[in-house]
């Protein structure tokens, strides 16, 4: 445990020396003794674990977003200087890591440039047909967008994130220009608001499927400054992603890093990203600039929230079809036990002092939360357009039908920020809404919402405009169809359900008809972990811009929600309108998803293989030693420890080549950053057997994860036993379950 530093701290002495702050990457203890008149200061500086590179220097970062935005809006030829709007960048960013996060990343790209293109008839009639006859996430968004209905009021397309794609890979550009060949031929130089990475200075050959040289090489091209970089475009994306994030002059608050959590370079680089991110936005907040420095730049460092959110794609597991590498197994439950660690330490660990900067600053986390995909289930949706059966796994298809899944996600999140104001409070209030409750999903909202491991849950229906005798929308089934096995809805085009399961396949469908049959009662499927023990919800109901969802039917969503998750502390509602043709639902739920099955499998798949000591590799011990861990009132650490070795050892994924790599990386970094004071050891990025510890206490505390009732605390007792009124008597016993010893009748 580290030592608590104190901190001498004057509140006249800090507004004295405001204007002598320091911007540096480190922080100051500020000292002054009642004698001393002229403004001087000692400092003793706040040692930080990480080196990331971070430019302090506001105009250079307002003129490297300024490079940027000129390259992502350039000015009409026929504007004038004076005349030339200063653009805002998209509230909304996609960054691409690894090559199944950026193939997915430029799908979504893909399909909002061509949505936008369709939608302000851009597009000739030969190219939409050609489009419609063989994509089907095209169809899909085209579909929803009503971008095919002439007569149809059309809904507002509310926005085009900006996209940002990052391999470790000599060539990236030739191979997203490949990538996107299915789409139009200009693409590419059409949707300036897509940018490449380029990173292939630093290195040129992958990962080699080993998560902890992607996040090496990750912390190389971070810890190095932007000015020495060859690829002249990296200090401008640098300076958007990194330095401004938050600031006024960067208006993007929404960020998305889209990864395969089995793979080297993806796994291991978007973590690495995401904590310098986290970095950087955590060092604007200790550091108050004075006023005038401020003035002078017309720049405001008080900014806003963001929120940032890993889309993890899990690899497959159960399917008994195809053998999956054990390596993609590990690197997964490495992924999961290192932000499971962290999360601990931001969130719960109590062992640290929260009002000391150094400790705030070391015990960060990558994303606010990281929403799980498990590429396993798209198998479902896979066997389901098939009739449900399939005999050979279609990889390419289910690669496409995981994109679809997340670009159906990232898009209903992204209309989640309309405003809502079709619906009055006393519409809420029918349906047993508090207005509060009910939010347009913004940075803020997801910030103060989301946290740590988050699952999906997703549907829609086609619903009957006033004029037509369409069917009458059945909110049980829609409910429940966002919860089942993920299915491809034909009649909407969308794949829905849920999008990681919380038991064994097997057993869920068992589960799910028992819910079903017995009328939608939850006694038994809430007692699932996944649903028992969630903290809380956010549920996204998008609506076509001419229906309204009745208050009845809005109260029924509410009943199957409170039924299903009887233990959230919090639950928000985002009534989304015109955005879309369909009616959908989608449910983010927060924490409980780390005690799936999945979740569970690929964490304890990686300590046994790269953490458990010889005797304990091979046979079921430590798998049942954790659930035991998790489940006692007590937890015996030392019985753990006693089962690990101190740090992980990455030669169990990479044989005997491990040590031959250690010394040519770490060369690699020395040469690449030549300051001595900020050099990296892959030593010092290994995980440790603390990392287990905390993962499995964060695990133990979502699995005590209660609530209690709110009761009625009343100092009118005397007043209570004298009034002899019989509702007011059976009142009491109702709130307090305690017979009436008043003795009144």
């Amino acid at each position: 445990m580290r030592t608590k530093k104190p901190i001498i701290r004057n509140k006249q002495t800090m507004v004295d020396n405001e204007d002598q702050y320091s911007s540096e990457q480190e922080y100051d203890v500020i000292v002054k003794t009642p004698a001393t008149t002229s403004k001087q200061r000692e400092t003793t500086t706040l040692p930080s674990q990480f080196n990331y590179y971070t430019e302090k220097d506001i105009s250079k970062i307002l003129s490297n977003l300024d490079s940027l935005r000129n390259n992502v809006y350039p000015p009409a030829e026929n504007d004038s200087e004076s005349e030339t709007k200063l653009q805002s960048f998209p509230s909304v960013c996609l960054i691409g890591l690894g090559r199944c996060g950026s193939n997915i990343a430029l799908e979504v790209a893909s399909l909002v440039h061509n949505a936008r293109n369709f939608y302000m008839n851009e597009f000739n009639v030969e190219l939409k047909k050609a489009k419609e006859s063989d994509n089907k996430p095209v169809k899909w968004l085209q579909k929803n967008l009503k971008l095919n209905s002439k007569n149809s009021a059309q809904p507002v397309f509310l926005i085009e994130p900006l996209v940002m794609l990052g391999d470790l890979d000599k060539d990236i550009d030739g191979r997203i220009r490949f990538s996107s060949k299915g789409a139009e031929s200009n693409f590419l130089d059409e949707y300036r608001k897509l940018k490449i990475m380029d990173l292939s200075e630093v290195h040129a050959g992958g990962a080699g499927n080993a998560p902890i040289l992607g996040q090496y090489l990750a912390k190389i091209i971070l810890n190095k400054d932007t000015q020495h970089f060859s690829n002249n475009d990296w200090k401008f994306i640098h300076s958007y992603l990194i330095d401004s994030c938050g600031i006024k002059a960067n208006q993007s608050r929404l960020y998305f890093y889209i990864f395969s959590a089995g793979g080297g370079t993806g796994s291991g680089m978007a973590s690495e990203f995401g904590l310098a991110q986290q970095y950087s936005y955590m060092s604007k907040t200790f550091d108050v600039k004075p006023e005038r420095d401020l003035a002078s730049q017309n720049q405001s460092f008080v900014f806003e929230p963001i929120f940032t959110s890993g889309i993890c794609i899990l690899p497959n597991i159960t399917d008994k079809s195809m053998q999956m590498s054990e390596a993609l197994h590990i690197n997964a439950g490495r992924l999961l036990c290192k932000y499971l660690s962290e999360e601990w330490d931001f969130s719960y660990n109590l062992d640290v002092d929260d009002g000391h900067t150094a400790e705030v600053m070391n015990r960060i986390r990558p994303w606010n939360a990281m929403m799980l995909i498990s590429n396993d289930i798209m198998r479902y949706a896979e066997e389901n357009d098939n009739g449900g059966t399939i005999n050979e796994i279609d990889v390419n298809a289910m690669e496409k039908h995981a994109n679809q899944y997340i670009s159906q996600q990232i898009f209903n999140i992204l209309t989640a920020q309309a405003v809502t104001t079709d619906y009055d409070e006393n519409y809420f209030h029918r349906a047993g809404i508090d207005i509060g409750e009910t939010i347009r999903l913004d940075a803020n909202d997801l910030f103060m919402s989301l946290a740590g491991p988050v699952a999906i849950a997703y549907a829609e229906s086609v619903v009957a405009s006033e004029d037509s005798d369409g069917k009458r929308l059945d909110i049980d089934d829609l409910f429940y169809r966002s919860i089942d096995l993920p299915h491809y809805n034909k009649q909407t085009q969308a794949i829905e359900g849920i999008s990681l399961l919380p038991i064994e396949s097997g057993r869920y469908k068992k589960v799910l008809a028992d819910y079903k049959n017995g009328n939608f009662n939850p006694e038994q499927i809430r007692k699932l972990h996944f649903y028992q023990n969630c903290s809380s919800v956010v549920s996204i109901v998008s609506l076509p811009k001419d229906f309204k969802l009745s208050y009845m039917d809005l109260n029924k969503l509410k009943v199957h929600l409170n039924s299903l998750f009887p233990n959230t502390t919090l639950k928000r509602y985002a009534l989304v309108i015109g955005a879309s043709a369909n009616l959908s639902l989608t449910t983010l739920i927060a924490k409980s998803p780390c005690l799936s099955d999945d979740f569970l499998t690929l964490i304890v798949a990686y300590i046994k293989r790269c953490f458990a000591k010889d005797n304990y590799r091979y046979d079921e011990t430590i798998d049942k030693a954790i659930v035991e861990f998790i489940r006692a009132e007590h937890f015996d650490e030392q019985l753990l420890m006693d089962m690990l070795v101190e740090n992980e050892n990455p030669a169990k994924i990479l044989d005997t080549n491990w040590y031959a790599i250690k010394p040519m990386y770490e060369k690699k970094y020395k040469e690449l950053i030549r300051e001595q004071n900020k050099f990296t050891s892959i030593n010092d990025i290994r995980l440790t057997a603390d990392n287990v510890k905390k993962a499995i206490m964060y695990l133990r505390e979502i699995y005590r994860h209660r609530i209690s009732k709110t009761r009625i605390i009343s100092l009118n007792e005397e007043f209570e036993e004298s009034y002899s009124a019989p509702t007011k008597r059976s009142r009491q016993e109702s709130f307090f379950d305690e017979p009436d010893v008043s003795g009144n009748d």
